[in-house]
């Protein structure tokens, strides 16, 4: 019996989709069966469809690969449209100023303890430090800059609502206290930035800023990615901060 007997077709094609990752691009038929408990004729049936629809594509080697429909469809969000498509002057002008990666992410979550720091977009070059995020990657809030400054954004009330779960750890620095988080939060929201040092990668440190609210938009934040050596935290944080208000202004204005 297939797995969750119930479900209609759309939770069953967005637990197929769900098994896609970053690490699993392309995905044989049997390892989408094991993954999401469909019975095979269901499975098949459902990718036949999924395939003729543009969802997923077929490749050699009788595996699948997430679909061009798809993309493009995903290009249609707000997070694109508007969100990226505005932020990026802004940040490879912030790029072009410190030669370092430059991250913009939005906060995503219905509820605060299940909320990520989700990356909207993304500006490196070759000088810049090797990192491991990606647009459309996700990230724990509380061990990096721009998640950070997400989390500062919101009240006292939401945060301690997102430490309700036991706060993972990424490195020995990452700060998993509730208390030691929000006055961490605290202290990042009086200056107007948020700053994490090796909380998500040893040797790095991160910059992030809140850009304010806009309508129709999640809330979000633009932040630098810098090594230890290189992290002049003054400077990068007023480029920061200056970043986070043009770009509130120019969507506020284009909306």
């Amino acid at each position: 019996m297939d797995a969750q007997a119930g479900e209609g077709m759309l939770e069953r094609a967005m637990r197929i989709l769900s098994c896609f990752s970053e690490d699993d691009a392309a995905l044989a038929a049997s390892e989408l069966g094991a993954r999401t408990g469909l019975s095979s004729s269901t499975l098949h049936r459902i990718l036949a469809q999924m395939v003729d629809l543009g969802l997923l594509a077929r490749i050699a080697g009788r595996r699948y690969i997430i679909g061009s429909r798809l993309w493009e469809l995903g290009e249609l969000s707000p997070l694109a449209l508007h969100l990226r498509e505005t932020a990026l002057p802004h940040m490879m002008r912030l790029y072009e100023a410190t030669g370092e990666n430059v991250h913009l992410a939005a906060l995503d979550g219905e509820e605060p303890a299940g909320a990520t720091a989700l990356y909207v977009g993304k500006v490196t070059g070759h000088g810049s430090i090797p990192l491991l995020s990606r647009m459309g990657g996700r990230h724990l809030p509380h061990a990096v800059g721009v998640g950070k400054a997400l989390l500062s954004a919101q009240s006292d009330d939401w945060i301690r609502a997102y430490c309700a779960e036991p706060l993972e750890r990424e490195t020995v620095h990452t700060i998993t206290d509730p208390d030691a988080l929000l006055a961490d939060l605290r202290t990042a929201r009086a200056r107007g930035y948020a700053y994490a040092q090796e909380e998500m990668t040893l040797g790095n440190v991160s910059i992030g800023a809140p850009l304010g609210p806009v309508a129709g938009l999640p809330p979000a934040a633009i932040g630098v990615v810098v090594h230890m050596e290189r992290a002049d935290e003054r400077r990068l944080a007023a480029l920061v901060r200056q970043a986070a208000r043009d770009l509130t202004k120019d969507l506020t204005d284009s909306h």
